[in-house]
């Protein structure tokens, strides 16, 4: 056995400290693996450095030696003799370590001769360093390297054993040119400088909400530091983030995590000021690795805070602020706050074309300045609950990301025609059974099918040598483009070496080399694309719509469509489903115009009216199709039916219950509906039967476009159009249909003095603030009879475009819609009663004929009256079923009509 005293102080230490690895276990013999984990816990010695150099993780080494020994035969209990020994494989190890540190012309045995004997003695220990790929090779020439003083020199932080395992380099990272460009935000990183410059109180706190580029700013003072443009008081600095969930885990038993952190405050005090502690979501800290009787980590680092030997730029948001950090005032004085607003639409077009460069070389796809447009004008519109520049920057990654995907899979136009020529290739297989006979169609067919394949095949062959030609193409260019970030990387590394030849080289040379084959490549391109096609590389505004449109369900076309063009016909589209209310729609119209035209208040929702009148003369269905021409989706509609907010705690039901209330965690029905499809028609029916503290709610809404829910989120109603319907008056309607007006059309001036009526009886119940803050009330007419009988052609319409499925043809006769039209309304229920009597009078007929199979495919069903529908005693329909191709090519062109898209 070598003497112990031909090991070195080190080497010593080591194999003492794995002798109380084995009594901290309650073990009786010492193994390579306690020796291992020895060497690996030991700080700043040569295998921490070896280890650090192959980039391995240390914390996983370590949990995976001591996970081994826990499998070990020779674990238990601890004799009573309490006698250790060392195993076999153990002694050969150290004996073997004699004969490396002499191979090696060393006169003592130090660690680095331990660690090179356990990976030649087969034994656990091998076999665990095996798996984490440390081969001898690598090992021995990375100690010749330090040996030789060819290590690169280290910053203050490499030296820390647990700064280098709990955090990562800002100011390292900001050096390789791995952090993404910081743009627009000099002001706050100057007064982050001028915070970090104080005598006290020298922590800036960064608050702001989860997106708006937080973290970007602590990076982007790294990137100062790293550059040599800061104070001369920051130069020599290193900013490291602390990985808090890094540090928490693994952490067994009690103290251990106390120790980590303390081992990290205690490298920070004696690094002298030279490294800074970035703390992202610094609200963690609070209660962070706290159990009974321990402190948390905001308690362990308020010490070092108040005395200047630790300096710390914490990042959070407003609501964690409030309710973690605001809580403790020692904490909050700590440090001084810096607000992080949200950039407005200018600025974060300008970030997002600083950041182009790097999704463009990530992703090899070209992004148009349309395209970073877009992604900023249409996330800040329609995703609310979130930040820019954050929710942009997602659009254009998600789009790019998309791109490259389709750009390395076969292009639809190939799998297209690759389709066809097999389906033929089947057909043509049947087919070949038939023609051995006389079927004379079958060889025809056959002779056609072969004459397409080979017009496919020959066409597939173009494409697909232009696709190869123009993937080449793309390939070629995203290469030259990694080379010249690359060249470009390299060149300002050599000028902050100050090796001006070799900057001079690649500037010079290289870059202007590499600039001109990319143009070369970037005309070969547009060439092979000039007479057709076949791959897309360029991000567009249509792609970042189509995001937009999967991520928030609003279709692209609304989006990218003409705002002019659209909204100059919208009265029109309404007119074609709302009858006889040609002054409501024309009011609709107007506010909707004014307020997209931008001049009404931006800060409102789109529109918001008030609408009156009788049941059934088309609130809902004008609601339904303001719902379809702004949305284009009828279901873009939020109901609150506000008969059910007639207590005056019922207001919790929209907002969400308050806290210590059972329901607190759902949130709000209405803003909860809102905050996930924030682009919507709100409809609040009834509205007067709601509580008047409810009221109260609506003025937050109608006024400032926005509402505050029991949680404290605010959510956007800006682009939403509020429509509340109400019977106020309803009575007065009533009184003229008493009077005899439900027998004939209302006059005009007739129904303009019933108008006034329920105006008045508006003002009487809702308060001034109220209704001064609606848009529009809009007072529905009632429906004269002409407005009917359009109606009951829609509803018969609409009945024909069922029936048309089943290839069964409806006729009805003037007589027989006048009928229905008279029937089917009066001003007390408006127009619903027609559904009702069409289908009583019409539809239970016909489904008859259907069930007894008295009808047919093909059949026609013509509907009469018995008597003149004019007179009194007009008496019931008569059915007339027809059978023949009259029938057939009526209904076979009814479902070409639906089949095509058009409604009948």
């Amino acid at each position: 056995m070598t003497p112990f005293n031909q090991f070195t102080t080190k080497a010593k230490e080591v194999i003492r400290k794995a002798h109380e690895l084995v009594i901290e276990r309650s073990q009786n013999n010492v193994e390579p693996l306690h020796l291992l984990a020895a060497l690996i816990l030991q700080e700043e010695s040569m295998v921490a450095s070896i280890l650090d150099k192959m980039e391995v993780d240390t914390i996983l080494l370590t949990d995976s030696i001591f996970e081994a020994m826990e499998g070990t035969a020779s674990g238990g209990t601890m004799s009573p003799s309490y006698q250790i020994f060392l195993t076999p494989e153990l002694a050969q190890i150290i004996e073997h370590s004699s004969k490396v540190a002499k191979s090696m012309n060393d006169e003592f045995v130090s660690t680095e001769h331990i660690f090179i004997a356990c990976l030649d003695i087969p034994s656990l220990a091998k076999d665990t360093l095996s798996r984490f790929k440390i081969e001898k090779e690598k090992v021995l020439f990375l100690i010749q390297e330090i040996k030789q003083g060819r290590m690169p020199e280290t910053k203050t932080y490499h030296k820390n054993k647990n700064i280098l395992k709990y955090t990562r380099s800002l100011t390292k990272l900001a050096r390789e040119n791995k952090l993404d460009p910081v743009i627009g935000r000099d002001e706050e990183i100057s007064r982050i400088i001028q915070i970090l410059s104080r005598r006290t109180k020298n922590n800036p706190i960064l608050i702001g909400e989860a997106g708006v580029g937080k973290t970007a700013i602590a990076e982007g003072l790294a990137m100062r530091v790293a550059s040599g443009n800061a104070p001369e008081s920051l130069k020599d600095k290193e900013i490291v983030s602390l990985d808090l969930g890094l540090l928490v885990a693994g952490t067994k038993y009690r103290g251990e995590f106390e120790e980590r952190l303390k081992n990290i405050i205690k490298e920070i005090e004696k690094s002298d000021g030279k490294i800074i502690l970035f703390i992202d979501e610094i609200h963690t800290i609070v209660g962070a690795g706290s159990a009974e009787g321990s402190l948390d980590a905001s308690n362990m680092l308020k010490p070092p805070l108040s005395r200047g030997e630790l300096r710390a730029i914490g990042a959070t948001t407003i609501k964690e602020y409030q309710k973690h950090i605001e809580k403790d005032p020692a904490l909050t004085r700590r440090f001084q706050s810096v607000f992080i607003s949200e950039p407005s639409i200018d600025d974060a077009t300008t970030i997002l074309r600083g950041l182009k460069e790097k999704y463009e070389l990530y992703h090899g796809v070209r992004i148009t300045d349309d395209a970073i447009k877009a992604a900023v004008v249409l996330s800040a519109r329609y995703i609310a609950d979130r930040f820019l520049p954050d929710k942009a920057v997602d659009l254009i990654d998600e789009a790019s990301s998309h791109l490259k995907i389709s750009l390395e899979n076969m292009p639809p136009v190939l799998q297209e025609t690759n389709s066809k020529v097999i389906k033929l290739e089947i057909e043509k297989e049947a087919l070949k059974k038939e023609a051995k006979g006389k079927n004379s169609k079958a060889k025809t067919r056959l002779q056609e099918i072969e004459k397409e394949i080979a017009d496919l095949k020959e066409k597939t062959r173009e494409i697909d040598l232009k696709w190869k030609n123009e993937k080449e193409s793309v390939g070629e260019i995203k290469r030259i483009k990694k080379e010249l970030e690359f060249a470009r990387l390299e060149a300002e590394e050599a000028e902050a070496r100050v090796d001006l030849g070799k900057a001079a080289e690649v500037r010079y040379g290289q870059i202007p080399a590499l600039e001109k084959s990319l143009d070369a490549n970037m005309k070969k391109l547009k060439k092979l694309q000039s007479s057709r096609r076949i791959l897309k590389e360029e991000i567009t505004e249509n792609d970042i719509a189509n995001i937009v449109a999967k991520w928030t369900g609003i279709p692209v076309s609304r989006m990218l469509e003409e705002e002019a063009e659209k909204l100059s016909r919208m009265e029109d589209e309404l007119k074609k489903r709302i009858v006889g209310q040609d002054e409501a729609v024309k009011k609709i119209a107007d506010t909707i115009k004014r307020s997209r035209a931008g001049i009404s208040d931006p800060n409102k929702p789109i529109g918001s009216f008030i609408f009156l009148g009788p049941t059934g003369v088309g609130k809902t269905e004008l609601t339904k199709a303001l719902a379809e021409f702004m949305f284009d989706d009828e279901k873009a509609l939020i109901r609150v039916d506000m008969s059910e907010f007639m207590e005056k705690h019922s207001v919790s039901k929209l907002i969400g219950a308050p806290p210590g209330y059972i329901g607190f965690d759902d949130g709000g029905g209405l803003t909860e509906m809102v905050r996930h499809r924030p682009y919507s028609i709100v409809l609040f029916d009834e509205i007067e039967k709601a509580h008047p503290e409810v009221f109260n709610i609506f003025l937050q809404v109608l006024d400032n476009g926005r509402l505050t829910d029991s949680k404290g989120r605010t959510v956007n109603f800006k682009n939403t159009i509020i429509i509340m319907t109400s019977n106020i008056g309803a009575s007065y309607i009533d009184k003229m249909e008493k009077m005899g007006f439900g027998d004939r059309d209302i006059k005009g001036d007739e129904y303009a003095g019933v108008k006034e009526k329920v105006m008045e009886a508006m003002k009487d119940f809702f308060r001034p603030e109220f209704l001064n803050r609606v848009d529009d009330i809009v007072i529905f007419d009632i429906l004269p009879m002409e407005a009917i009988r359009e109606i009951v052609k829609i509803q018969i319409n609409l009945v024909r475009e069922r029936l048309a499925i089943k290839e069964i043809s409806l006729e009805l006769t003037d007589e027989a819609y006048e009928y229905l039209a008279k029937e089917g309304y009066n001003p007390k229920y408006g127009a619903r009663p027609l559904k009702r009597v069409i289908q009583n009078k019409i539809l239970n007929q016909v489904a008859s004929f259907i069930i007894s199979k008295e009808i047919l495919k093909g059949g026609v069903v013509s509907v009469s009256v018995k008597n003149d529908p004019f007179k009194t005693d007009a008496g019931e329909f008569v059915f007339d079923i027809k059978k023949g191709r009259r029938g057939a090519i009526i209904g076979s062109s009814i479902l070409e009509t639906l089949s095509a898209g058009v409604g009948v």
